[in-house]
Order: C-alpha cells, then sequence, then structure tokens
C-alpha cells in the first residue's frame, strides 16, 4: 500500500525547506519530488531520535514507552538496558529487546558493559565477557553501553579491557561515561576507544572532551538536567552534538522528549539545521542505526510537525505506517505481557531501620559526611553534621537532615544507613526499588516508622515507588524487575504525577524527588552515595569504614 505526504520538507543536509512530496510503500521512501518554495504546508522531518535512554527509569516497558514517545516525534531510541541487566542478568535484556520487537519504533538496545556496575553493592546479576560478545554478534545490538568503570579503564583492568575489544571486533562504537574526568585521565579514557560521554556538566569539561575526539550528548532528563549548561557548544561541534534524555520519569514523557529540547534551542537562536542534526541525524549516523533520513531509499521514518519552534506533531509515521495521528498514539498495548522479576526480601521489622551510633559512620572528629542532594543533577555534596544530642543520632528536620537507608533485595542483609540533606520532609517518607545501578530498596524519612510505612508495601508486591505522610500510603507498583509496569503508559503518568504532588506535599521542594533518590545509591556518581553495603566516597571510589 502507497502513502503520499506533502508537505514544507526540511532538507538537513542541504539546508534548505522546500515544498514536497514523499511517496512511500511497503515501509521505505519511493521518491522526495520537489514541488518549489515553501508552500502553505506543514512540516516534514526526520523523526527524532534519543541518543542515550534507559526505558526503565519511565516505570514503562519497552511498549508502553513507544506508545507515549511517538506523540512528540520520537520513532528511535538509542537503549541501554543495564537497569534491568543489574536485576535479571540476560533474560532481562533478552525482555526488553524482544518486547520492543512487537510494536513499531526502534529500539536500539546495547550490550550493558558494567554489570554489576561495582563490586561495592549488591546486584541481582552479571553480565560477563562472553555475555557482552554474544550480544555484539547481534545485528540488532548496535553498540556497547556506556563504560561508566572509567577506573577500569584507566588502570587497565584486564576484563574491561576484553569489552571494549569485543566491541571494537565487531565494528561497534563504545558509550561512555565519565563524570568530571578531564586532563591526561579524559584522553586516556578516550584513547581507550570510547566514543562518547553524557555525563558533561560544564561547558568546559565537554569542550575539553570534544577537543579530544569525543562526541558529546547534551542530556536533559527528569533529574539531571544539562541542557542549559551545555547547548551553546552546537554552534562550535554541530557534527558532534547529539540530544538525550537519559532517564525520564512517566510525567516528564508525558509532557515531552526530544522535541522539547528542539524548540528550547530554536528559541535560543541556534541554528535550525545544526539542532536538527542533532536530534535526527548524528545519532543515526554515529550508531549506524536503520533509521531514515528522508531520502529516497531510506525507511519511511519521519514526522510532520505544525511549525519549527514549538515542533508540536502533527502525524508520526515509522516505516510508512502512521503511528501517531490526530492527538492520539496508534500503537496498541500488548496484552498478556509476562512479568519477570527477582525480588527475594520478604519482610523487615522497625527495629532494623532504627539509627545507631554502631550503624552509622562517623569520622574522626565525631561527625557525620551527611549526602546533599543537588536538584537536577546526579553528583552530590558533602555536609558534615555533629548530631546535637549524645546516644542515638535522629534526623533533624529544622536543618533538612533526614535518614536514608539502602536494604538488599536480593538477600537478607543489615539495611545500610546514612543521612541527607535537601528533601525537605517535614514528616513521612518515600521509598523506591528504582535505586540505579544495583536496584535494591533505597527510602528517605524523617523517622524509621515511616521508613517502615513506605518500604513494607514494596516489599509485599515485588517492587515499585511509594509514598506515606505517616497516616496514608500510596504505591505505584512496578512488577516487572521492581522497575517497569506493562499497564497503560499514559494512565502510569497520571499515577506517577499523584504519587509525586503527594511526595511534594511533605515539604519537599526538589523538581523530581522520586527521580533524585533513585540516583543516590548510584556509587559511580562523585561525591557521596549509600549502597546496600554502606557509605561512598566516589571521589576516592571506596566504602567509608571506621
Amino acid at each position: 500500500m502507497q502513502g503520499l505526504i506533502k508537505g514544507n520538507l526540511v532538507d538537513i543536509e542541504r539546508r534548505e525547506i522546500y515544498a514536497a512530496e514523499v511517496l512511500f510503500e511497503k515501509g521505505k521512501i519511493i521518491s522526495v519530488t520537489r514541488m518549489g518554495e515553501k508552500g502553505n504546508y506543514p512540516f516534514i522531518l526526520p523523526g527524532f531520535i534519543d541518543s542515550h535512554v534507559h526505558i526503565e527509569s519511565s516505570m514503562l516497558i519497552p511498549s508502553e514507552f513507544a506508545r507515549m514517545a511517538v506523540v512528540h516525534g520520537t520513532v528511535a531510541t538509542v537503549s541501554d538496558p543495564h537497569e534491568i541487566a543489574n536485576v535479571c542478568g540476560m533474560k532481562g535484556v533478552h525482555f526488553m529487546i524482544e518486547n520492543g520487537k512487537q510494536v513499531p519504533f526502534k529500539f536500539y538496545f546495547g550490550a550493558p558493559s558494567c554489570v554489576p556496575a561495582t563490586t561495592f553493592e549488591t546486584a541481582g546479576a552479571v553480565i560477563t565477557v562472553e555475555d557482552i560478545e554474544a550480544l555484539l554478534s547481534r545485528d540488532d545490538v548496535p553498540y556497547l553501553s556506556e563504560m561508566m568503570n572509567f577506573p577500569g579503564v584507566l588502570m587497565n583492568d584486564s576484563e574491561v579491557m576484553r569489552k571494549i575489544e569485543a566491541a571494537k571486533k565487531a565494528n561497534k562504537p563504545v558509550d561512555g561515561h565519565a563524570p568530571g574526568l578531564r586532563g591526561e585521565d579524559a584522553g586516556k579514557y578516550i584513547a581507550a576507544g570510547i566514543s562518547t560521554d553524557h555525563e558533561c556538566f560544564t561547558e568546559e569539561e565537554a569542550r575539553e572532551k570534544l577537543e579530544l575526539g569525543m562526541k558529546i550528548l547534551i542530556r536533559e532528563g527528569s533529574a539531571a538536567k544539562n541542557f542549559e549548561a551545555l547547548i551553546p557548544l552546537i554552534k562550535e561541534y554541530p557534527e558532534k552534538i547529539m540530544f538525550c534524555s537519559d532517564d525520564k520519569h512517566p510525567d516528564s514523557l508525558l509532557e515531552g522528549h526530544i522535541n522539547s529540547l528542539c524548540s528550547r534551542a530554536v528559541k535560543k537562536g541556534y541554528d535550525l539545521f545544526d539542532v536538527l542534526k542533532a536530534a535526527c541525524i548524528n545519532p543515526a549516523e554515529h550508531y549506524n542505526l536503520k533509521t531514515g533520513r528522508l531520502k529516497t531509499g531510506d525507511d519511511a521514518d519521519f514526522i510532520v510537525v505544525e511549525d519549527l519552534e514549538e515542533f508540536k506533531v502533527l502525524e508520526t509515521y515509522i516505516q510508512g505506517q502512521c503511528v501517531f495521528k490526530n492527538g492520539r498514539t496508534q500503537i496498541a498495548s500488548l496484552k498478556n505481557v509476562d512479568p519477570i522479576n527477582q525480588f527475594r526480601l520478604e519482610s523487615i521489622s522497625i527495629e532494623e531501620l532504627r539509627f545507631t551510633t554502631e550503624s552509622v559512620y562517623f569520622n574522626e572528629d565525631g561527625n557525620i559526611p551527611v549526602i546533599e542532594a543537588i536538584d537536577g543533577q546526579l553528583i552530590t555534596g558533602k555536609h558534615m553534621w555533629k548530631p546535637a544530642a549524645s546516644g542515638n543520632p535522629e534526623a533533624d528536620t529544622e536543618k533538612d537532615i533526614l535518614k536514608l537507608v539502602v536494604m538488599n533485595r536480593y538477600r537478607k542483609a543489615p539495611v545500610a544507613k546514612a543521612f541527607i540533606k535537601n528533601f525537605g520532609f517535614k514528616k513521612g517518607a518515600i521509598a523506591s526499588t528504582i535505586a540505579h545501578d544495583s536496584h535494591n530498596i533505597v527510602a528517605v524519612g524523617t523517622d524509621e516508622n515511616t521508613l517502615y510505612q513506605a518500604i513494607e508495601p514494596l516489599i509485599k508486591c515485588g517492587g515499585g515507588i511509594s509514598c506515606t505522610d505517616g497516616n496514608t500510603t500510596s504505591v505505584l507498583e512496578l512488577p516487572v524487575a521492581g522497575l517497569m509496569t506493562h499497564k497503560d503508559g499514559f494512565a502510569v503518568a497520571e499515577e506517577y504525577i499523584s504519587i509525586d504532588k503527594m511526595a511534594k506535599s511533605l515539604g519537599s521542594k526538589l523538581n523530581s524527588p522520586f527521580m533524585t533518590l533513585s540516583f543516590m545509591a548510584l556509587l559511580v556518581i562523585p561525591h557521596l552515595k549509600l549502597s546496600d553495603k554502606g557509605l561512598f566516597d566516589g571521589d576516592r571510589f571506596m566504602l567509608l569504614r571506621r
């Protein structure tokens, strides 16, 4: 069956816009016929590509993520299944790939390079070098996912280097992850064959890595927001910039995706064609994706937008199939999805959550290092605090110092405890089984009673996020690995908005309390974090022990 679309075609390669007819059949573009100068038509352009995203962070399985993403003109994602791999191993990776193939959307899943991410936490699985080689041998796995173990690269760790060599042998790119790495260390990391980084949070760091040959992914997710700091680089390095979300909660996905970054960039005065190269062309070329560029013979992957400032999407096409039109996704929800999970913790007591002088780390001066959450960033600060009273340390809501716990979800073990600042709760607690990278249970609250009220329901349902004010507890269940649900994505977004609103009613001023919480156990991002094994110094890359 043939299709024909008329509109003002945005020719990114030639850097011009003209009226054209796009004829497509059997998923391919048959011809692009120029009709003259711009007319009174909507605009046709290649579909948007998210150049680095963890689908799991949307709390939706891939098929439901696709239903929401096409609304915003996204036709493809470069997706790292690292999160589910840390929980369920290769079974989790295969689940993501196979589920994604059941809908008209282009998911490009990578081979997770760091499972577990570190030896300082407990994960549910291990991805071996042999597993990496098997994944990279597949045509549908186009790259090695973010190499977070940059110390391993710098130290020439044999297993790390074997994974990188496997990607080189398969002629597939290696994604980077090296927040704050500068100078000779950055040069050595890049020289190992690592081609991208999405973790830069200053223009200076990104510029240095660009000059050393890297491509920079400008990230704007639900927690980490680096667009404002990095977008000026698109003027000097239009061939080396891409856009990504990395981690995007369902409420954010409801509002927008890569289209939102294009709109912001154009409104700031950056060149339209440079912006669209970052959003549509550069990712396809870097990862060798089979995603259309609006050329004869390409897959018919394109979008129709009302304008080139707001980028309001009217229609989305993937391989010639209309997947969004008339304000509604055209992708149906899948039925009979069989969730996979690995949740072995059966119960917890209030006593196990009690903070004592023995269960909390004190430095040699008798002070407690407090994790300082930073809104809009994955890095944390470090605040030194001496509890006012003797005896067991308690939260101090007046100083905004709350209790943080991380619990091993894979086996019974002592609860790791620390204090955290900037969540702002005056009462209550929130908890989550989304806790990068190993996805143990993480919770923050004012006292052990509300911590228990938030954690216990998650144990009973096998994972999710929860919020309690001490009287009422709300839970969003995530039965797929404790990370995702197979429920309708639009309904999940509304459910998330409700529980997020409840969390903010406890006093939090954070833009996304649950997303921020999920990164408080992410050890590969400095400076101070908490794993299920204890407080972790990300600068010295070591657990803090007395």
